[in-house]
């Protein structure tokens, strides 16, 4: 079973209807006790960093999520997600994120359209558990007007083009984060969905 950390932002049924369809037992919950009980945890999002990281700590649920993960759980990111588990965001304004990879979010440059939305290629960028099977070139579904810019290259696992080099999978030991959507991603996100589900056992 996996936990979805219920912190008030983004669609949460979408994704655990998504784990679901490809046979991973999922909750919403923000409860402590389940979240120590679960297999893995999945931060999904959608909004700005700052407001993200003011519901996760009104709760303490940021320092709960970074005890389990030093225990070696699994923990996936998925877009305002992914974002959070950097250092630094500079949404609203600057503040600290969960701190389980080196780097900044910063905003998208501003000669393309904001927010980025829409499908766009993945770019290969190594070996990664979650992209067994995905090709280079698939598309697959972002919205977001921030990017990571990640302190070691070598978490970086695929990007996409858009004015710049954006981080689209992150991966470093049982850390794991996706820029995009791939509750929205089609065919393509249930492959990375399924991936997910194999690492989690």
């Amino acid at each position: 079973m996996i936990a979805i950390i219920d912190y008030g932002r983004g669609n949460l049924r979408s994704v655990q209807k998504a784990f679901e369809a490809v046979g991973v037992s999922a909750i919403v919950t923000r409860d402590f006790n389940k979240i120590a009980d679960a297999k893995a945890l999945v931060i999904p999002g959608v909004g700005a960093f700052y407001d993200a990281m003011a519901e996760l700590k009104k709760e303490a649920l940021d320092e709960k999520i970074k005890d389990e993960v030093k225990k070696g759980k699994p923990i996936v990111g998925i877009c305002l997600g992914m974002q959070v588990l950097f250092e630094n965001g500079y949404e609203v304004k600057q503040c600290k994120g969960l701190e389980l990879l080196k780097g900044d979010v910063l905003k998208l440059p501003q000669n393309y359209k904001i927010p980025h939305m829409g499908w766009n290629q993945l770019k290969l960028k190594g070996e990664s558990q979650l992209l067994k099977g995905i090709s280079e070139g698939e598309f697959v579904y972002f919205i977001h007007s921030f990017y990571a810019v990640a302190g070691e290259s070598e978490v970086i696992k695929a990007t996409t083009d858009y004015g710049v080099e954006v981080p689209a999978i992150v991966e470093k030991e049982h850390i794991f984060g996706l820029q995009f959507h791939p509750e929205k991603s089609g065919e393509t996100g249930l492959k990375i969905i399924k991936n997910l589900g194999r690492l989690i056992g």
